[in-house]
């Protein structure tokens, strides 16, 4: 599809992390604009009824414990298997790549539960998970064991940005989530809040994938378009009113 540019209002100044460890620092919260009234730019990509835009990661058919009720897209994790994942599960992605977008949708998690956002993916045979080539922003009720580390709390980029945890809601309650991908910019909002803003590219963004768990893996943070994913962590989770739309 082809959109015309949406005017964004000025924004906080551009927050990054970079060498060492300890100079993280959260982005200034800034409200969210309206957008109800280009309505009509949207691209739908979870309806309320089928995942026909959706696919396995590295597969084909979503599989079925990803189930559709009630106007909501629900990862059922009550039946494992001797390994503890998620029979039927398994991360999904968008059949489409992506490149400067705005992404809207909602969610919310089972009691302590986990869960992820993740963009820019690039689907290889290379790469067994889409967490390989792709960052996250993080789903996560505070009271999961990464709650307590600085940079996996929700709205984080998982492991590089912290975001400000004040943000989002308990477990049970839906959180609101606005993610926009350019070239040049990301930023991470959650509940009308920025909580994240960072370039995805250049020397800064190098020094923090250094920083972080992804350092070795060859192919971590290397484009700025691709998939987007929804992550089975092994919790219960909702998602609902997911769009999209280019800028």
């Amino acid at each position: 599809m082809r959109l015309q540019y949406l005017l964004l209002p000025a924004f906080a100044a551009l927050v990054f992390a970079c060498g060492g460890k300890g100079k993280e620092v959260t982005s200034e919260i800034t409200k969210a604009p309206d957008t109800a009234s280009n309505a009509a730019e949207w691209e739908v990509l979870f309806d309320g009824e089928n995942l026909d835009a959706w696919h396995q990661y590295g597969g084909d058919d979503v599989g079925e414990a990803w189930i559709v009720e009630d106007g909501m897209l629900h990862l059922d994790a009550s039946n494992k298997d001797e390994n503890g994942a998620v029979i039927g599960g398994g991360d999904i992605v968008t059949d489409e790549v992506y490149n400067d977008y705005e992404l809207e949708l909602e969610w919310k998690i089972g009691p302590c539960g986990n869960s992820g956002i993740i963009y820019n993916i690039v689907e290889t045979e290379d790469n067994d998970y889409m967490w390989l080539t792709g960052p996250e922003m993080q789903v996560l009720d505070p009271c999961h064991p990464d709650g307590k580390f600085y940079k996996h709390r929700a709205g984080d980029l998982y492991d590089m940005i912290a975001a400000d945890s004040t943000a989002v809601k308990p477990a049970g309650e839906w959180n609101k989530i606005r993610l926009v991908v350019t070239d040049d910019k990301v930023e991470h909002w959650m509940n009308g809040q920025k909580v994240v803003e960072y370039a995805p590219s250049g020397e800064a963004w190098m020094a923090m994938v250094a920083d972080s768990k992804f350092k070795d893996f060859k192919d971590f943070g290397k484009s700025t378009s691709g998939l987007i994913g929804l992550q089975d962590h092994g919790d219960p989770v909702w998602y609902r009113n997911i769009r999209i739309r280019e800028l």
